[in-house]
Formats: structure tokens, sequence, C-alpha cells
């Protein structure tokens, strides 16, 4: 068995969870283990993207002791457009 975490980010709420795998675990499976899905029920296997340690993986990844799963979230507005608007503001 090996230790990793599943993280999870919004807004309001930062979650991580815990978790022991056996050594030949994938992303996708792990993440199922979590139950994360019941706590943030937006998270969509078919449509989500992950990372481990902020380098992006698929969910067919298979995982190693002390991995940090990260499910990252849609962008809710355009990195260059925030900039505009912050540049405006001052």
């Amino acid at each position: 068995m090996i230790s990793i975490i599943v993280a999870y980010t919004t807004p309001e709420k930062q979650v991580q969870i815990p978790l022991s795998v056996e050594e030949n675990c994938t992303v996708e499976l792990a993440i199922k283990r979590s139950k994360i899905m019941e706590q943030f029920p937006e998270i969509k296997l078919a449509n989500i993207r992950v990372g481990i340690y902020s380098q992006p993986v698929k969910l067919d990844s298979n995982l190693q002791a002390g991995d940090r799963i990260e499910i990252y979230r849609p962008l809710t507005i355009d990195p260059k457009e925030l900039r505009r608007l912050k540049s405006r503001a001052r």
C-alpha cells in the first residue's frame, strides 16, 4: 500500500483527502475511492483535468507513494481578460 492525497479547491473550500491505495492504482481509481465526487457533484470524470504536483497527467496514470492528485476546475474568466480588468481599475 502507498499513501497519496486527493485535493480539490473551490473559492469557498479546500479539501485534501489522504488515502492508502495499492501500488498499481491509477489516478481515476484513487479519485473514485476518495469519494470526493460525493462532496463536489460538479466533478465529472469524463471532462476533468488532473495533475500531480502541478504536472498534468492522464486519469490512467499510475500513482507513486506521496503523490498529491490535484483536480482542476475550469477557468471562470480568461486570465488575459482578468489582467485587463485589473489594469483598468487602477
